[in-house]
């Protein structure tokens, strides 16, 4: 557990979750389940993230929230801005920060696609770009996202995104918690 922002409490989940979707909803779930029985308000730091609407009926059952979209990459860059970018292009490979920085392991590795090279024409056959969407101004991140367009023979294309809906949404529920903290008396 990390904690790094006052009366907030973030556990993580292996990212590598995302390259088994269906796995998402029941870890989830088991988080849920036990933070249940120590916090009074839960936010799920993913979107849909391809569950296929199954997070939502696990956040549901759990009364818990998660943040909305269909992918991190729409939280990041904002609604309306992801939308204009997936009209613009439809066949875009998008990266984050994370995903940039970890596109070996999580992908490559992740997927086995150097023991297996005919995975890469079928995984990455139908994009036709790839767009990082960076959240810092780190350089090394920059090159990783310029390695992963290199892997895959697509064009990259930056598009500053900052941390977008995220933001607002852990700062809002930061706020949420701390008042409710001052009401019960738990503050200092």
């Amino acid at each position: 557990m990390v904690n790094c922002i006052d009366g907030v409490d973030i556990e993580h989940l292996p990212s590598s979750l995302h390259n088994s979707p269906d796995l998402i909803p029941a870890a989830v779930e088991r988080r849920s389940v036990a933070a249940g029985k120590t916090y009074d308000h839960v936010l799920i730091g993913y979107a849909d993230c391809a569950t296929g609407g199954r997070l939502d009926e696990v956040c549901h059952r759990f009364d818990v929230e998660r943040l909305p979209g269909a992918h991190c990459y729409e939280f990041y860059a904002g609604k309306s801005v992801f939308a204009a970018l997936a009209e613009e292009e439809p066949g875009t490979f998008y990266l984050t920060d994370y995903l940039a920085k970890n596109f070996q392991r999580l992908v490559v590795d992740g997927l086995k696609i150097r023991e297996h090279p005919m995975l890469k024409h079928l995984i990455f056959n139908n994009y036709t770009r790839v767009l990082y969407l960076p959240q810092t101004c780190d350089e090394l991140i920059r090159q990783g996202a310029v390695l992963t367009a290199q892997f895959v023979q697509l064009p990259l294309t930056v598009r500053p995104a900052t941390y977008g809906d995220l933001s607002v949404r852990i700062n809002n529920f930061s706020n949420f918690n701390i008042e409710q903290s001052v009401r019960r008396g738990d503050s200092d």
